[in-house]
């Protein structure tokens, strides 16, 4: 029955890897199809900014630097400092279209004891905040230093809370900025034309720059609309090489730098921190962008787009993660984020920044995504901190004015809605709310100094936290009966049903807990140990797993039993067997791979010797391939 089961299910996988194909040359067609034109985008400086804001982007909210305590700056910044320079902000190596890659920003996980965030095949240990004094507690687990600036994290987190839960509907950002900023665009109105002329000017050089720039990466743009909701993360590698999977939305067309563009494109340059002036964006000011101003082939492929963007939504929602629900959590009442994943990324360092492809919108540190593995309609909330050098020197008090960073956000799978740049500055926040997160995807645009952002988020942790995997380890040991007296083991259950789900939560054990804490989780260790107990306690627990392993395979070869259910048997244990040692082999080239090979020793990932079949603790010589080949004799005897 299993072996058939699996052979379905292979077949069902190849057409699915064959609908997929066919999906991403659809995409491609279509963009193809739009060719050399850019899409709209607007700034703050732009008409018809706040008009777009509030019609299409109305999830967003902007908490201006100067609406937050002063005090809570102090302390925030302080931390993020102390986490680099104490080297706890790491670079990962994930997992996309079966390949490792290292991210771009270097990061850490801070949240709830026992939390995990599960993102592209990668799951990250967070170090606790320690919300109360951690000898009360039992958890004096990393040095005075590093709580400290976890607890100060943890007062920005509380802060975040309160505030987005009190947000009004309809606000978008705080009262000091807005009737500054809006005073400022009237009063710069008047002269909108005059810099226009001068911009289109200086924007035809920089156009060339950039298509040069571009030529020889144009090809690998083909693959970017492919991975809409699977790959949705922030934060990879911005090279060359690995630019065609960066951007979220997957499979591009052959979008160029062009000067042809859409009738109303804005074409920016990087902005000029601080304000919204028209000084801080010098690019051409365009008339306002109204959906009548838009070619007519343009309305066509954001019809077709759109039928993407409905089905991408729903793989989005059943996507990779800590838990696969159903049906998902929804977030209701008052906001509690979970975690915060601290990034950091100095442009500085990085050898290429590739540009913007669709809108023109500047280098990008961070491609388009969503934020994956959340609450459904749970809020997102951002600090933002750019700062010159390790010592904190912010950007503010530069004598040479600096480009800021920006965020970049569109309607995912829509060509027609302009999108819409936001420029920060150190000390901003911003909040996506509702179902912003799921109905757009962001960017981040690199400024000229190095930055700092906590990204604060509820995220979807029923199957990611250390409770939960103690307790399936509890389910499955609890088919397990140990011999007070002589210390022998015997299986309570021999239903197929039963030992099924024992080898399933085997795997997960496995998989997803130990192989992902030896391959990057342990890194963490050396400035915290908050998990090296827990994950001691689960090796006990999986090599107790392993011994019912070979009591099931003892039970199979035994005589004498009714064949018809000696063979369901055999079928359930091959199933999980074959699984296992697919995965395994995975593990191991992931953990020898030529990239791990280039992390220093204290970051490497490590194959534990425990996976071998030499480990004294084992009951009996383990050879997983010797044992499938045991058990498919087995069966074809029958």
């Amino acid at each position: 029955m299993k072996a058939r089961q699996c052979k379905h299910n292979s077949r069902n996988m190849k057409r699915s890897g064959d609908s997929e194909g066919e999906k991403r040359r659809k995409r491609r067609r279509l963009l193809q199809e739009l060719g050399d034109q850019k899409i709209p985008f607007l700034g703050p400086s732009d008409r018809g900014f706040q008009q777009l804001w509030d019609s299409s982007y109305f999830g967003l909210v902007l908490r201006k630097s100067c609406s937050l305590p002063a005090e809570l700056h102090s302390r925030v910044q302080a931390a993020l400092l102390t986490l680099r320079k104490k080297g706890c902000l790491l670079k990962d190596l994930v997992r996309v279209r079966d390949r490792d890659v290292f991210t771009a920003v270097s990061r850490a996980l801070l949240g709830e004891p026992g939390h995990t965030y599960r993102y592209l095949d990668t799951r990250l240990f967070a170090i606790p905040w320690h919300s109360e004094d951690a000898e009360v507690k039992g958890q004096n687990c990393c040095d005075p230093d590093l709580r400290d600036a976890c607890k100060a994290l943890w007062e920005l987190n509380t802060f975040l809370c309160s505030d987005v839960s009190q947000l009004k509907e309809g606000d978008q950002f705080s009262q000091c900025m807005k009737a500054e900023g809006e005073a400022k665009l009237v009063e710069e109105g008047e002269t909108e034309s005059k810099h226009s002329d001068d911009s289109k000017n200086s924007e035809g050089g920089d156009s060339e720059s950039r298509q040069s720039e571009e030529g020889d990466t144009e090809s690998k743009h083909s693959e970017e609309w492919d991975i809409e909701s699977k790959h949705s993360e922030e934060g990879c590698s911005g090279s060359k090489q690995e630019a065609g999977w960066e951007t979220e939305e997957g499979e591009s067309s052959q979008v160029k730098p062009s000067e042809g563009s859409f009738a109303g494109v804005s074409e920016h340059s990087e902005g000029k921190c601080p304000g919204w002036t028209t000084e801080a964006f010098s690019g051409t000011k365009p008339e306002p962008v109204g959906l009548e101003a838009q070619e007519k082939p343009v309305a066509q492929l954001k019809h077709s787009l759109s039928d993407y963007h409905i089905q991408d939504r729903e793989e989005h929602a059943g996507g990779l993660g800590c838990s696969q629900t159903s049906p998902p959590q929804v977030c209701t009442g008052p906001v509690k984020f979970n975690v915060t994943l601290l990034n950091y990324m100095d442009p500085a360092q990085m050898s290429h920044l590739k540009e913007e492809p669709y809108y023109g919108m500047g280098k990008m540190a961070v491609g388009w995504h969503h934020d994956e593995n959340l609450i459904t309609h749970s809020p997102v909330a951002v600090y933002n901190y750019s700062c010159h050098d390790d010592k904190g020197e912010c950007s503010e008090g530069s004598s040479v004015e600096k480009a800021c960073w920006r965020i970049g956000l569109k309607v995912a799978w829509d060509i027609h809605t302009p999108g819409l740049m936001l420029p920060l500055e150190s000390g901003d926040c911003y909040y996506m709310r509702d179902d912003l997160n799921n109905t757009h995807q962001h960017c981040v645009l690199a400024g000229e100094t190095a930055r700092f952002s906590s990204t604060h988020r509820v995220a979807e942790c029923s199957k990611g936290t250390l409770t939960y995997i103690q307790s399936r380890c509890q389910e499955a040991l609890s088919n397990l009966h140990t011999d007070p007296e002589t210390g022998s083991h015997s299986l309570v259950t021999l239903q197929p049903t039963a030992l099924q789900h024992c080898e399933e939560i085997h795997n997960e054990v496995e998989f997803e807990w130990l192989r992902q804490y030896w391959f990057q989780g342990q890194r963490y260790a050396r400035f915290c140990s908050w998990w090296t107990r827990p994950m001691e306690q689960l090796e006990k627990d999986w090599k107790l797993m392993e011994t019912m392993t070979m009591l099931f395979l003892a039970t199979v070869e035994e005589e004498g039993q009714a064949e018809e259910r000696r063979r369901e048997m055999a079928e359930t244990l091959l199933s999980a067997l074959t699984d296992r040692h697919q995965q395994r082999q995975t593990w191991r080239d992931r953990c020898h791979s030529s990239l791990a090979q280039t992390l220093p020793p204290e970051e490497a990932p490590v194959d534990r010797p425990f996976w071998g079949v030499d480990d004294p603790g084992m009951p009996l010589p383990f050879d997983l391939a010797d044992i499938i080949s045991r058990v498919e004799s087995l069966l074809w005897r029958m």
